[in-house]
């Protein structure tokens, strides 16, 4: 037996440790991080090697154009970000600036637009940079506040440290838009309590690499944080306990610091499956399961045969729509369960009467149809999973259907020929990890990829990264996420041509570090390395 021990170990030891470095060198990428570079890559983007000396102390934001608080508070906010207090301790880093000239002394922003109220899906995020103009400024142009916010972001990450604290940015010219108008991050807060801090520090995150969509899985089977003024006994005995719930001021506090960002919040409450916390406060919503003819005490999805679910389903939702802004919400409809609807007597004399056989596929269409129909009454768009789609549910023109399971290209030919917006997430689903750099698989999944006219192209509105939450909470779920996601935001946001995972590396490893400099922990991704002590 200690023969065998020892022989195990050793094949262990060197199967997992030294003698498997060749199969870890494959699996990173060892690379010395940009300096100055954005991510994700703009459209257009000129660089020269003329540097230009940055006064952190009398550097100043103006708007020469349309103001408002989101556009005041962004100042207020890339000040701290870009002369933070922890830059007084920089290092000089050798970089690629050859020359310096005079120094930029601000930002001129100048919006078109009035500011829109809340971001909203098809804004204008587009944006020019020139650093610098010929008054010794950098300006920033752009068409809406929304395209000022992405400007700005890329402006801050230009500049770096140099020697004596002091801070420098190339001579850059950029003119930038999104490929994609949904750039989109899920977050589950019912399989895990997300805190609202964590929260928004994943909405500085997602700012960061330019995402621009919440999609707040905020319920499901396992808790339902969400408290409802309508239904506050859903919370009540539906959460794991009253600790850990989002208060109505929690919730529009999540929205505002979302709105400040150009970040849409769409909150997903799916049903007719993923449902049992719901069922905990309101009596009959859920079927009965049965064996053998009698009740087993258990429940299954939503009951879809009896009127009140749908009065109950059109007061819930008459309350989301007016706690949530923005058009959309997500209905869900995946991952239905038919046993127990089989088992029920009810079900089964329901399904008679509506002549579905024992299709109950059918069964869940019908559910699906009168909770739509609730929603256009409400004059709410939604957001569906792609197995709705799948069962024949009659649908708005303007509904987005969200593509998740494999053999994605053959369901996006489906979905667009069918002449809906589509989103893909299938790819980009992070909960899943693995040793080694995983990112560039997620970098190299291209939405396009699938078979379909140029029309059905344009149909696919972008994508979504999503973190289920099994997994992560508080703890870890900010570093399982950095900087991974914004792998996905990079494949979003840049040309279709921008697609060199190797080319991304070293700009992502700047980003990753970018990253930890601003508070984030960002995960290496990139196999052995270090940020330099200015990041």
């Amino acid at each position: 037996m200690a023969v065998t021990v020892a022989v195990i170990f050793l094949l262990c030891f060197f199967s997992t440790g030294r003698g498997n470095n060749q199969a870890h060198h494959e699996e990173s990428y060892s690379t010395t991080p940009t300096r100055g570079q954005p991510w994700p890559m703009p459209q257009k983007y000129s660089v020269t090697t003329k540097t230009y000396d940055i006064d952190s102390n009398n550097f100043q934001f103006t708007a020469s154009g349309q103001t408002c608080d989101i556009l005041t508070k962004a100042f207020a906010r890339y000040k701290t970000i870009i002369f933070s207090p922890q830059d007084t301790k920089l290092r000089f880093y050798p970089n690629r600036f050859n020359r310096v000239e005079e120094g930029v002394t601000g930002l001129n922003v100048k919006v078109q637009k009035p500011c829109e109220e809340y971001p909203f899906l098809g804004m204008d995020e587009s944006y020019e940079l020139m650093v610098p103009d010929s008054n010794g400024q950098a300006t920033l142009s752009s068409v809406s506040v929304w395209g000022a916010l992405r400007g700005l972001e890329t402006f801050s990450q230009l500049i770096t440290g140099t020697p004596g604290n002091g801070y420098k940015i190339n001579g850059t010219t950029i003119s930038d838009s999104p490929r994609f108008q949904h750039r989109g991050l899920l977050f589950d807060t019912s399989r895990h309590f997300l805190g609202t801090d964590v929260l928004k520090k994943n909405l500085d995150a997602m700012a960061q690499s330019k995402f621009n969509v919440f999609h707040w899985h905020i319920v499901d089977d396992q808790s339902f944080p969400y408290v409802s003024q309508a239904f506050p006994q859903m919370s009540q005995m539906g959460a794991y306990d009253q600790m850990h719930l989002y208060s109505p001021n929690d919730v529009k506090e999540i929205i505002d610091y979302a709105r400040d960002r150009g970040i849409r919040v769409i909150p997903e409450f799916d049903t007719p499956g993923h449902s049992q916390s719901w069922g905990k406060g309101i009596t009959d919503l859920l079927t009965k399961c049965y064996s053998k003819g009698t009740p087993t005490g258990t429940f299954g999805p939503i009951d879809p045969t009896v009127n009140s679910t749908f009065q109950f389903l059109n007061k819930f939702f008459t309350e989301i729509k007016n706690v949530f802004p923005d058009k959309y919400v997500h209905l869900g409809g995946d991952e239905v369960s038919f046993s127990c609807w089989q088992s029920n007597p009810n079900i089964t004399e329901f399904m008679k009467q509506q002549k579905f056989g024992t299709n109950y596929a059918k069964l869940e269409e019908y559910y699906m149809q009168k909770l739509i129909d609730i929603m256009n009454g409400l004059d709410k768009g939604y957001l569906i999973w792609q197995e709705v789609i799948d069962n024949g549910a009659k649908v708005k023109a303007d509904t987005v259907v969200e593509v998740w399971k494999g053999g994605w290209q053959a369901e996006m030919g489906k979905v667009t020929g069918l002449g809906y917006q589509s989103l893909l997430s299938s790819c980009w689903y992070l909960n899943y990890i693995s040793y080694g750099s995983d990112w560039n698989k997620y970098y190299l999944c291209e939405p396009y990829n699938f078979k379909g006219t140029e029309a059905q192209k344009k149909l696919v509105i972008g994508g979504e990264a999503c973190m289920w939450g099994e997994f992560v909470d508080d703890t870890n779920v900010i570093s399982r996420t950095w900087p991974r996601a914004s792998v996905v935001a990079e494949r979003l946001w840049s040309a279709q041509s921008v697609n060199d995972s190797k080319a991304a590396a070293p700009r992502l490893e700047e980003h990753r570090c970018r990253m930890v400099r601003r508070g984030f922990q960002a995960e290496s991704i990139n196999g052995p390395g270090y940020c330099t002590p200015e990041y």
